[in-house]
């Protein structure tokens, strides 16, 4: 039985990350590690920092990380891709030519005989009022359009531009440190989840660039998987166990 592995997070091209070429390097090794030992892997959103696909051309960049991609599902493993809140604009490109499976809403899914849900993590249970008018305004066709009536040399610089400013605002660029389960909207949404979805054994989410392993009853169990910028961190699901580790260097079996 081989091994299934989730891990979101990685804001490929950021321009607020100094490091952008290392970390899409490692993660491209990380890939490359587990490609033989995997029989799905599962990207929770938000793996480019801003992606946006035109009609006749897609963005510069990321050649390392779209041709292990593509180079995975090849072998005919089962690459997800979940969209995420940064990586919304995808038209096709992605599953044509990397062959990965798109998923733009959370899905419910069985795996070797446990239900999962698994999610972006982003709109779920989130208070923030101006983030929800901001993602409305991102998944709406028609402003979907009037971003790709820019040439494409001002779309990505505008939707780069303005990632690096959001995520500058934080911190060191990091995420605020987990709040405990009455502030942390994920929590507070999955118990509310739970009430009507019993069966489901493991929540699984990215979003929040946190790393968060917590039991909610005997049976459920939600995971937050950290990132792919400063955390390096993913969940494995063997079948039978499920742990959230972290990649390190030249470790033989991640």
């Amino acid at each position: 039985m081989k091994n299934v592995y989730f891990l979101s997070d990685a804001h490929l091209g950021s321009l607020a990350v100094k490091h952008n070429r290392t970390q899409e390097r490692r993660l491209v090794r990380f890939l490359d590690s587990i490609k033989d030992k995997a029989s799905a892997i599962y990207l929770l959103g938000d793996m480019f920092d801003f992606w946006n696909e035109y009609k006749y051309v897609v963005p510069k960049g990321y050649t390392r990380f779209l041709g292990k991609l593509s180079e995975i599902t090849d072998m005919g493993v089962e690459v997800h891709f979940f969209t995420g809140n940064h990586d919304i604009w995808t038209y096709g490109y992605l599953e044509e030519e990397c062959g990965v499976i798109l998923h733009r809403e959370p899905i419910t899914t069985d795996i070797y005989g446990k239900i999962f849900y698994l999610a972006h993590g982003d709109g779920l249970g989130d208070p923030d009022n101006k983030f929800k008018l901001l993602r409305k305004v991102f998944h709406n066709h028609t402003c979907q359009q009037m971003l790709n009536a820019f040439h494409p040399r001002w779309g990505m610089w505008l939707g780069l531009t303005w990632a690096k400013h959001s995520r500058l605002k934080r911190l060191d660029g990091k995420e605020l440190p987990y709040m405990g389960e009455s502030k942390e909207y994920l929590v507070r949404y999955t118990k509310e989840y739970m009430k009507t979805h019993t069966d489901i054994d493991y929540f699984i989410y990215g979003h929040r660039h946190i790393e968060l392993d917590l039991m909610l009853s005997r049976k459920s169990r939600m995971m937050i998987i950290g990132d792919w910028i400063w955390q390096f961190t993913y969940v494995v699901f063997d079948g039978e166990h499920i742990f959230l580790e972290e990649y390190v260097e030249g470790e033989s079996e991640p």
